[in-house]
């Protein structure tokens, strides 16, 4: 019985660590990917209104 909690245990600690290896590959994947079609990182601010998204002077 203990046996059999200890191999459930590494079945599910490796298969935790696939998820996160596999994430990562994706991850990857996606920027390099968005790098050839020239897709920037950074969210576009080209959509919003005037004013919106720029520096805000607080001098005043």
């Amino acid at each position: 019985m203990v046996a059999a909690a200890l191999a459930l245990q590494a079945g599910n600690t490796q298969t935790q660590i696939a998820t996160s290896v596999m994430k990562s590959n994706l991850d990857a994947e996606k920027s390099s990917v968005e790098t050839i079609l020239g897709i920037p990182s950074a969210p576009s601010t080209a959509n919003l209104g005037p004013g919106i998204g720029s520096n805000l002077n607080v001098t005043a």
